[in-house]
């Protein structure tokens, strides 16, 4: 054997270190697509619960409610019930953050009535429409999440609670979820509103377990 077969090896060779990740951002058209596949997913979503006759959390799930309490299509009250949150985010959030609500809430009624449209009163069990409404829903914002969007509402109250009163965000988007499902026992049979409750969890699981910024890079 020569010596070079009889040298130790390096200690280097050994390690198994992985090179620091590079984060790289997402290009502008893969934010308008994020944006579009977001807003379709959770558009569907928000179709299949109204046709459960349920509600979530959220704006979206206040927006439900309204629905069945009051002769208004599902897609315009979505504008209406976001329009105090419009003023709020542009007052305390500026009007980039803004802008981006107003176009995710735009495309979400739009897309709304679409699927009103091609997919007009289906048969729903209820289990099957506000599971999979839900999970809709949940994959849809996490998408938006992910290319620096939102559906607004109560979220933009939830950190602006976090930011001038310093109550933690998560707790405050919670308390509010529950309000609009209790709320929900006026105008929905409590059976559905069980069923909804069951569902919001879902979807918050959804974001919970996927939403790690720590982990995606984007």
């Amino acid at each position: 054997m020569t010596d070079s077969q009889h040298e130790p090896t390096s200690p280097e060779s050994f390690d198994t270190t992985e090179p620091t990740a590079v984060t790289i951002p997402h290009t502008p058209a893969e934010d308008i697509l994020g944006v579009l596949t977001g807003t379709w997913l959770a558009s569907l979503g928000l179709h299949l619960l109204h046709e459960a006759h349920a509600v979530t959390g959220g704006t979206a799930g206040l927006s439900l409610l309204l629905t069945y309490a009051f002769p208004v299509a599902l897609p315009l009250m979505l504008i209406v019930v976001n329009l105090p949150f419009f003023a709020l985010a542009a007052w305390k959030k500026g009007w980039r953050f803004t802008f981006r609500s107003i176009v995710a809430v735009g495309l979400l009624s739009a897309f709304t009535s679409v699927h009103g449209q091609l997919i007009p009163s289906p048969d729903l069990a209820p289990v099957y429409g506000v599971l999979t409404g839900n999970i809709l829903a949940g994959v849809g914002i996490l998408i938006l999440f992910r290319h620096g969007s939102s559906l607004g509402g109560f979220s933009v109250l939830a950190l602006i609670a976090q930011e001038q009163a310093g109550l933690r965000a998560g707790y405050v988007q919670m308390a509010l979820d529950v309000l609009v499902v209790v709320a929900a026992l006026l105008v929905v049979p409590w059976d559905n509103v069980l069923l909804s409750a069951a569902g919001a969890v879902v979807l918050n699981l959804i974001l919970a377990f996927n939403h790690r910024p720590e982990r995606y890079r984007a």
